[in-house]
């Protein structure tokens, strides 16, 4: 199995890396796009092996993991546009302030259970919930609920920062 696999990566590789143009033309970046791929593909690669529509399969995966990254590349974009709009007065009590929550919203992250943990974590990558069942053998409606349960315990432990 283990070298049907590595032929297959070896088949496919460079088709994805011209596939990978539709991206980015940065080569670092699509060697690291299609590594990502193929590591996104290993868990049911088995039932792709010798089929017909595997590159279409890796295909939608590689579009995936771009738009995972891209989407939270602008989250970060967003939230440091916000951070940088904020007054400038307050500046060295917002940075304190702000260690304080942030090292009490990963206490209370890292409190749950290492599974929760994996789902929350996925979850704010920005992977979509089908992907997030996919990778924890899940049904999606199971995360869905979970995602809503660990919210609700992470207000219930944050709420001190809550706006009443």
């Amino acid at each position: 199995m283990k070298n049907l696999i590595n032929n297959v990566i070896l088949e496919n590789s460079p088709i994805l890396n011209r596939l990978a143009n539709n991206f980015t033309h940065d080569p670092n970046e699509k060697e690291e796009l299609v590594q990502e791929t193929f590591i996104r593909s290993l868990k049911t690669i088995e039932k792709f092996i010798n089929h017909p529509k595997i590159v279409s399969w890796l295909y939608v995966i590689m579009k995936n993991v771009y738009l995972n990254k891209y989407r939270r590349v602008a989250l970060h974009r967003i939230a440091e546009k916000e951070l940088s709009q904020t007054g400038e007065n307050n500046n060295s009590r917002n940075k304190a302030e702000s260690k304080f929550i942030l090292n009490d919203i990963e206490n209370s992250i890292k409190s749950l259970s290492d599974e929760n943990y994996q789902i929350i974590s996925m979850y704010l990558e920005g992977y979509k919930y089908h992907e997030i069942a996919d990778y924890m053998n899940i049904k999606e409606g199971t995360i869905k609920t979970r995602i809503h349960m660990i919210r609700r315990i992470l207000r219930k432990k944050l709420n001190v920062y809550m706006p009443n």
